[in-house]
């Protein structure tokens, strides 16, 4: 005599207790969980340096994008684009006091005279910064830290790969568009 489908699952059912199909359950469960620990071990040892994320190349948009004395924060590439009157700078949101995040406070007066308001200013412990990245008050031992940019074609590409660490600001330090 041949069982149905039905029969042989309650038939199943019955021979398994409780225990049984709790000891199947957090034996998979185990299993599962070491799959997904391999994975991500497998993909941590690969390099990074993906495009459009902090660590690799960053497109900050066109050279047009940027008017003078203006000050745009991207968040994916940690970084400000800062547009003088002589080209633009890409400084790393990072305080070189604690390494705090430093926003930019359009409301603030000026430190620069690029603009009549605007300033950074570091929530932690007071460090304020000029559109140049300057020191202008509070703990910070040097100007903000700056990513290379380079100009592809008319598009603005930050280099967050790579910190430039300064002493003081210097026309130098400015790419020119």
């Amino acid at each position: 005599m041949e069982m149905s489908e039905e029969a042989r699952v309650r038939a199943l059912l019955t021979r398994l207790s409780r225990r049984g199909f709790l000891g199947y359950l957090w034996w998979g469960a185990g299993v599962a969980a070491l799959i997904e620990g391999g994975i991500i071990t497998v993909d941590s040892l690969r390099p990074g340096g993906r495009s459009d994320t902090f660590g690799g190349l960053v497109e900050a948009g066109s050279v047009e994008d940027f008017e003078v004395g203006s000050v745009t924060y991207f968040l994916e590439g940690r970084f400000y684009v800062v547009r003088l009157p002589s080209g633009l700078l890409a400084m790393y949101r990072k305080c070189t006091h604690l390494g705090c995040v430093v926003p930019w406070q359009a409301s603030e007066p000026s430190e620069d005279g690029l603009g009549q308001s605007g300033r950074f200013n570091c929530p932690c412990h007071g460090s304020i910064f000029d559109r140049y990245g300057e020191v202008k008050g509070g703990p910070a031992p040097r100007p903000l830290d700056l990513f290379p940019i380079q100009v592809e074609g008319g598009a603005v590409i930050v280099d967050t790969g790579t910190v430039i660490t300064r002493d003081s600001f210097d026309e130098s330090q400015v790419t020119e568009v």
